[in-house]
């Protein structure tokens, strides 16, 4: 690529949540991520107005991740560009493209087991049903490796970053090392002030990909995640403010990861705490924040530890 390519974020209320959206001006028009389903006509249509641009025009859709606030918006978006736009999402986070019951089932095979909802399922569905505007089928299944082109000289790569979801990428817009990660980058989390992945050691070693190798000029983050004080990265994060986002990023997993080894170590026990099993892991951390509201990445990373333990324990006993 031998020129810049702007990119405008398109941002979009939800909740206690911002969604960020990213319009790719290029000649082959791109939005990465779509927000939910109310998103590409309340939000992103106006605001490309705003700027001279249609709607109409995009030709790429770029999912970086399978959660209903990133690919909620991808059906709408895509009538909206006259079904014209290709949409591109990594094969193992598909099915929550293609599927409203794939992300029940994704809260009943994790943090659905640690919340004592009675109700819990049955919201995850309502709101799968509510701001997901419609299931649908890929364009594209990426793996990781691909280079896509947005038309002239402009290129983006895709990078696998598993841990946050399986199917978690990053789009890089190839020259200009923009770089577009979705939550990948969990620094010490959004809202709910704790960082949420489902695979530790894939979270861990995406960080280090994408700190060490990437090396991004410019960070594109898929939520306001915060710093160890709490206070909140901006949308677009330069390279230095990127490097710091990582590096905070790899060291709030640290922490977490030796409070969830030691209790691990020490067997779980039930308690009466909104923590257990994980008490011992809120208190080592003084973590204090509400561990049931959506997406409880509290009990969805201590899952994914309980997980990674397991198989280790059951390498153990089968080593010779």
């Amino acid at each position: 690529m031998t020129h810049d390519v702007t990119v405008h974020p398109l941002v979009s209320p939800w909740g206690r949540f911002g969604l960020y959206s990213f319009f790719v001006d290029a000649p082959e028009p791109a939005i990465v991520d779509t927000g939910i389903a109310s998103s590409p006509a309340e939000g992103m249509a106006p605001a490309l107005e705003a700027i001279g641009r249609r709607i109409e025009d995009v030709r790429w859709i770029l999912l970086t991740h399978g959660h209903i606030d990133h690919v909620g918006g991808a059906h709408a978006l895509w009538e909206l560009t006259g079904r014209r736009a290709q949409v591109v999402i990594h094969e193992a986070d598909a099915p929550m493209l293609r599927s409203r019951r794939a992300h029940v089932e994704e809260y009943r095979a994790g943090r659905g087991r640690y919340l004592r909802d009675a109700e819990g399922e049955a919201g995850v569905a309502a709101a799968a049903h509510a701001v997901i505007s419609g299931e649908m089928e890929p364009s594209l299944l990426v793996r990781g490796g691909e280079t896509l082109s947005l038309g002239g000289d402009v290129t983006v790569s895709v990078h696998a970053i598993p841990g946050h979801t399986p199917g978690s990428v990053a789009y890089v817009l190839d020259g200009q090392r923009s770089v577009f990660v979705g939550d990948a980058v969990q620094v010490h989390g959004a809202a709910n002030g704790f960082p949420g992945y489902t695979d530790p050691a894939g979270y861990r070693g995406s960080l280090r990909y994408l700190r060490d190798e990437i090396r991004p000029r410019r960070l594109y983050l898929g939520h306001p995640y915060r710093r160890a004080d709490g206070t909140p990265y901006g949308v677009e994060l330069d390279e230095a403010q990127a490097r710091e986002a990582l590096t905070q990023s790899l060291a709030a997993e640290h922490r977490v990861a030796e409070a969830a080894c030691a209790c691990l170590d020490a067997g779980l026990g039930e308690t009466d705490s909104p923590y257990s099993p994980f008490t011992p892991v809120a208190d080592a951390l003084g973590y204090t924040g509400d561990p049931a509201l959506e997406p409880s990445p509290f009990f969805t990373s201590l899952h994914g530890y309980r997980a990674q333990h397991h198989q280790t324990v059951q390498y153990r006993s089968f080593a010779p």
